[in-house]
């Protein structure tokens, strides 16, 4: 195991936002993401999601992975864009508890 496995596992996994905060991102960022998603997938460690693959979309999934790796660092982000502009693909893992972190914490 080398020693960004190891880094990986040991990450806790948890919000850094307040209640409050958390309330507010649901309500804004995550519902306005949430109305756009046109796939979702489960993977083993997380979740896979389809966008329109407009500039406005991808604006806000690179404002929303700006500020998710800031609260909840143990995230990993891999956000894909087709050059046709027909989607955007944004792939959320991370160790053991992110797929449950994201669907009753983000509700994503």
């Amino acid at each position: 195991m080398n020693s960004n496995d190891q880094t990986a596992r040991e990450k806790k996994i948890s919000c850094k936002l307040t209640d409050a905060e958390m309330r507010k991102r649901k309500a804004t960022v995550i519902a306005s993401l949430k109305k756009q998603v046109i796939e979702r997938k489960e993977l083993e460690n997380g979740f896979y999601y389809q966008f329109p693959g407009t500039d406005r979309i991808i604006d806000e999934l690179a404002a929303f992975i700006k500020t998710e790796r800031l609260c909840c660092d143990f995230f990993d982000f891999d956000l894909s864009v087709k050059g046709d502009a027909s989607r955007a693909l944004l792939r959320i893992t991370g160790p053991q508890g992110t797929k449950s972190f994201i669907t009753t914490e983000l509700d994503l």
